[in-house]
């Protein structure tokens, strides 16, 4: 098995950690137990240039041993009946492919000022565009769900895959959940059951509990690797699970205004009928009412498809320990309890899916701590539903019954 986040992002796109490295992102995915990355990114001509000092075996490129795919993100922004904004996520087989896509890109717009550039292009012309370049790049719609930049987006986005790809339709095999979705709300959606459902970070930092909060699970051997393994894992739909948070954690999971400090759920946005009761405008619309708006009828909350993967609901190791002290995430006394626990168990994932109650206790971690670990296992952790571009909150026992 191998763990993978193959949507990430590198210093050159706006609003990430400047100290995105490539000796970073293996140091942190290792701690975290991640065994394959994205680079991120490609298209920034900086950046490509580092990714180009990688050693590739299989079209796989490893840092100081460690493995990446060509990964990258666009913005399609274009008129199709109304404002369409559209992210897509690439993975890239090869430096020779990637230089034939940057040389078209160039053609049409800019790639130096952002890591995720913007190209006036729908999806049915970019996805034809990508695939008369190579049949091998793989196009997966980024955070399908979020409101402004996903391709079922309530601000921006379409209704179906076929209204957004059209006859292109027959090249795209996968989306991406996003935070604030996960597998389960997917599968309420009837054309989805022939699409892979993956999830990946979206990480604009290499801290732990950003990187691979969010990743997918390959039954392929991490010694055996290559690019064309994991795009048949995908293209045939034979992932074997996916990591995923709470979708309440995510900033888009419930409706709201940030600024009126006002957030609702899906039942209480109908009751609203669409309008902030603080500044008496439309409120932004997020996942789980969007999601309600497009399921099929007769697939209720629960419903799962005969073809659902299995798929882990977990919180961050540092949000754990977080409702554990009191503190705030990147606070000094966490990062000391964090670290030792990586010293006697290997890895983050190792300790949120595997290590047992009594191999905690032997090691001298704390009662309290274990029973937060092994709540969070079990999907037992309540999350303040995150809205309007604010993380959802877990909150400790106490306040559980709020929410």
């Amino acid at each position: 098995m191998i763990i993978a986040d193959l949507h990430i992002h590198s210093k050159y796109s706006r609003a990430t950690s400047r100290q995105l490295s490539f000796e970073n992102l293996a140091k942190y995915a290792r701690i975290k137990g991640l065994d394959l990355l994205g680079t991120g990114d490609f298209t920034h001509p900086e950046y490509f240039k580092e990714i180009k000092k990688l050693k590739e075996k299989d079209g796989i490129y490893y840092y100081n041993g460690f493995p990446f795919i060509i990964t990258g993100e666009v913005s399609l922004i274009y008129n199709q009946l109304r404002g369409r904004r559209v992210h897509l996520v690439l993975l890239v087989p090869s430096i020779e492919v990637a230089e034939k896509i940057n040389a078209y890109l160039d053609t049409i717009g800019r790639r130096d000022y952002d890591g995720r550039p913007i190209f006036k292009l729908s999806c049915i012309e970019f996805t034809k565009k990508m695939m008369e370049i190579s049949k091998d790049i793989e196009i997966i719609c980024a955070h399908a769900w979020t409101p402004w930049f996903g391709i079922f987006g309530s601000k921006s986005g379409f209704d179906s895959l076929a209204e957004a790809f059209g006859e292109q339709i027959e090249n795209i095999h996968a989306i991406e959940t996003g935070l604030s979705s996960s597998p389960d709300m997917n599968w309420r959606i009837k054309e989805l059951d022939r699409f892979a459902i993956l999830s990946f970070s979206d990480s604009h930092s290499f801290w732990p509990w950003r990187l691979g909060r969010e990743a997918t699970i390959f039954d392929i051997d991490k010694n055996n690797l290559s690019y064309d393994k994991i795009i048949s894992a995908i293209r045939q739909n034979k992932i074997e699970g996916t990591i995923e948070v709470d979708p309440a954690y995510g900033i888009y999971h419930w409706d709201g205004h940030r600024n009126c400090n006002f957030s609702c759920s899906s039942g209480e946005t109908k009751k609203l009928n669409g309008i902030c009761p603080v500044c008496s405008e439309p409120l932004t619309i997020g996942v789980e009412s969007r999601v309600e708006d497009l399921a099929e009828k007769e697939r209720g909350e629960g419903y799962k498809t005969d073809n659902g993967k299995k798929f882990y609901k977990i919180l961050p190791l540092h949000e754990i320990i977080s409702l554990f002290t009191g503190l705030g995430l990147s606070a000094k006394a966490n990062w000391e309890i964090y670290n030792e626990l990586i010293k006697k168990f290997g890895n983050e994932f190792n300790i949120l899916l595997s290590i047992s109650k009594e191999e905690m206790l032997k090691n001298e971690v704390k009662d309290k701590l274990i029973e937060l670990i092994i709540k969070n296992r079990n999907g037992k952790i309540k999350v303040k539903p995150g809205y309007d571009g604010i993380y959802g909150i877990a909150v400790v026992e106490e306040q559980q019954k709020l929410f």
